[in-house]
């Protein structure tokens, strides 16, 4: 073979493996880059704005003292007057009645045990006959369930009905004591305490805040609920009791106790329903300190009024309202969009803060929940609401023509 042919024969073989190697590497190339993992756009967000309410002005009484909370919210919303311990009169019975129940609990639907009732309880009667206490009629022999006894307790407020029954459940005037004692610990109830099971003691007191959390224990309480919400009860041998809260049925109150000594003035923890948007609220609360019971009725129904204004139902996100957006590196667009609308029940002019986050994301359908936004509600045992954030429109894969062509983001990616 000549020199020339075989210096031909070289340029070709050089030029067939160019060739490949370039076919090669465009190869490695398209796989390359229709394989590599795309970047990650990050969520440009639009941070919730603060939704500040109006403050709540209670229409309180210009006498006593009083509180209100609603159940379902920490503590006390607003207060009046003296908030240190004060005699409390009848009410009292109601923490006899709950720690009655705590030795012998009732469920719903049920009368318990039969008490049968002795020439003990006639006794017990005259005594608080004699003390111009608010008695009901016993008889020696009579026999009641527990709630029965209960409901002659509570709805005339008969204090010869709290001692029988206390003694009935502990025995003792010392032992009812030293339980209740416990029991008022065990509930942080640290401004109350009781010196008889009736409140005729002037030492029988508490705190409006104190007397708030005991009656949101009062309506949590199946039996008792439906005892203070009774305007009469039929009763074996007594016949027909009926309750002193003169306010039951007007402004949505449906409980729970009266309270009258002349230390104590006229007393009513109460508590009350009414809608809010797509929710009931309800409110406890105490006004002591009245001149008559008609007085502090007439400033209670004005309270209640005032009251309902003062809670509202705050819309904290609305389906399909968005909080930011994508853009990918090859122009693909959407919206971080709430997936679900979503409120809440706010008192007064309590603070709400919201927060918005979305992580990073490369690829995702419509629907795809990418985040969330959380609302913040209140400072005292603060609620927190979180809605899911999600694509309002697909993010695909931009093919082989982009990829290809930007092999830097790819890369940077």
């Amino acid at each position: 073979m000549s020199p020339s042919r075989r210096v031909l024969l070289r340029r070709r073989r050089l030029a067939v493996a160019c060739v490949l190697l370039v076919l090669l590497g465009s190869l490695t190339y398209v796989a390359a880059t229709n394989a590599a993992p795309l970047p990650a756009s990050a969520a440009l967000l639009t941070q919730p704005g603060p939704l500040t309410q109006p403050i709540a002005a209670p229409a309180w009484p210009d006498f006593g003292e009083g509180a209100i909370g609603a159940v379902g919210f920490p503590g006390v919303l607003a207060s009046n007057g003296d908030e240190s311990v004060v005699p409390i009169a009848s009410i009292t019975k109601m923490i006899t009645a709950l720690v009655i129940l705590d030795a012998h609990p009732l469920g719903a639907g049920e009368n318990g045990p039969n008490i049968a009732f002795t020439a003990a309880d006639v006794n017990i009667y005259y005594e608080a006959l004699a003390q111009n206490g608010s008695v009901a009629p016993v008889v020696a022999g009579m026999v009641l369930t527990q709630r029965e006894a209960l409901e002659a307790m509570l709805l005339p407020s008969a204090n010869n009905y709290a001692t029988s029954l206390a003694l009935w459940a502990y025995g003792s005037k010392a032992a009812y004591l030293a339980a209740a004692k416990e029991w008022l610990a065990e509930n942080a109830l640290t401004q109350t305490s009781v010196a008889d099971t009736s409140g005729l003691s002037a030492l029988s007191v508490s705190s409006p805040a104190d007397l708030v959390e005991i009656g949101k224990l009062v309506i949590s309480h199946p039996v008792l609920a439906e005892i203070v919400a009774l305007k009469t009860a039929i009763l074996p041998v007594i016949g027909t009791v009926t309750n002193t809260n003169k306010l039951l049925g007007l402004n949505g109150v449906d409980g729970i106790k009266t309270g009258t000594t002349d230390v104590a003035g006229a007393c009513l923890l109460f508590s009350t329903d009414f809608v809010v948007g797509t929710s009931t609220v309800t409110v406890v609360g105490a006004v002591l300190g009245g001149d008559t019971h008609t007085e502090l009725n007439s400033a209670i129904s004005a309270l209640i009024d005032s009251v309902q204004s003062g809670f509202r139902e705050v819309v904290l996100a609305t389906e399909g309202d968005a909080y930011g957006t994508y853009t990918t590196a090859w122009g693909d667009v959407s919206k971080i969009i709430a997936e679900r609308t979503a409120s809440a029940l706010v008192w007064s002019d309590s603070p709400i803060t919201g927060s918005a986050s979305a992580s990073k994301v490369q690829l995702g359908r419509s629907g795809d929940e990418v985040g969330m936004v959380s609302f913040i509600i209140g400072t005292q045992a603060p609620r927190r609401v979180t809605v899911p954030l999600e694509l309002s429109q697909s993010l695909t894969d931009p093919g082989p023509a982009w990829r290809m062509s930007h092999p830097g983001a790819l890369v940077a990616g």
